[in-house]
C-alpha cells in the first residue's frame, strides 16, 4: 500500500496519549528514566522499567528514549552548545533529514518534545525514504529565512545519499535556498569529526560533535507555530 500521507508526523493517537491529562505522568516517567541513566543503568532495561511502571505505550514510551539523557550527557551537550550571538561568520554543517523533519512536524501541528538537552524532538520516522509533504517546501524557506538571521559565512546540508528522493529533496533545497547541499553515505561521521559548527539533535552525533547550535528548536520558536510543545526537559 503507498503512502498517502500529505502531512509529517501527525497520528491520530497522539492527542489521547500526549494530551493534558497524560502530560504529568509523562514528566514524571521522563524525570525517572533519566534518573536511571544517569546512575548508568542500561537504556533498554531502564526504559522497559520506566514504561511498565506507568503503563506507557510504545508511543510514550518513544517519546522518552528521544527526550531522555542521562545528567552527564546533558552537560557535556550543553557545554558544546553555541548561541546566536556566537554564530556570525562561521560554517555550519546541518544535519539535513534531522532538521527538516522536526521542523515539518512542528509546521503540521504534530508534538513535539523538549529533551533534557533543550533538544526539539518530534515522533516522525525515516524508514529509507523521505516523502515530500505540504510543509516541506515551507519548512525549508523558513529554515533559510532563519539562517540568514544568524549571519553565518557558509551553510552547507547533509543529506544521507541511501534515502531514496535524497536527489530529490537536494534539487528542491538547491532552489529554494543558497546553500550548499552534499549527499554523503554517512552524514554522522561527517558531523562528529568536522570543526565547524553542526545543527542535529540527534543524541549519538551531539555525545561526540566539537561544537554545535540548536537549529530546530530556534526555528521552531522564532514564530508562532501550530506544533503541540512538551517539556520533558525538568
Amino acid at each position: 500500500m503507498s503512502d498517502k500521507r500529505k502531512h509529517r508526523g501527525a497520528n491520530p493517537q497522539d492527542c489521547l496519549l500526549f494530551g493534558e491529562g497524560k502530560v504529568p505522568a509523562l514528566k514524571q516517567a521522563a524525570a525517572d528514566y533519566a534518573e536511571l541513566l544517569t546512575k548508568k543503568y542500561p537504556q533498554n532495561a531502564s526504559l522497559k522499567l520506566v514504561g511498565d511502571k506507568f503503563e506507557l505505550t510504545d508511543r510514550q514510551r518513544l517519546a522518552l528514549m528521544r527526550s531522555c539523557c542521562s545528567k552527564e550527557q546533558s552537560e557535556n551537550r550543553k557545554f558544546k552548545q553555541l548561541q546566536t550571538s556566537e554564530l556570525a561568520g562561521k560554517d555550519m554543517l546541518i544535519d539535513g533529514y534531522n532538521v527538516l523533519i522536526t521542523v515539518e512536524a512542528a509546521m503540521s501541528g504534530a508534538y513535539v518534545f523538549i529533551g533534557r538537552d533543550g533538544c526539539f524532538r518530534d515522533l516522525a520516522g525515516l524508514h529509507g525514504t523521505y516523502r515530500k509533504v505540504t510543509e516541506t517546501i515551507p519548512a525549508i524557506a523558513f529554515i533559510n529565512s532563519c539562517l540568514t538571521k544568524l549571519e553565518l559565512s557558509k551553510i552547507t546540508w547533509l543529506l544521507d545519499r541511501p534515502v531514496s528522493n535524497s536527489g530529490r529533496l537536494k534539487k528542491i533545497i538547491e532552489l529554494h535556498t543558497s546553500s550548499e547541499v552534499i549527499l554523503t553515505d554517512n552524514p554522522d561521521v561527517d558531523l562528529k569529526r568536522t570543526e565547524k559548527i553542526i545543527a542535529s539533535s540527534d543524541s549519538i552525533i551531539l555525545d561526540s560533535c566539537k561544537r554545535w547550535f540548536n537549529l530546530a528548536a530556534y526555528v521552531i520558536t522564532q514564530e508562532n507555530q501550530p506544533a503541540k510543545i512538551i517539556d520533558l526537559s525538568k
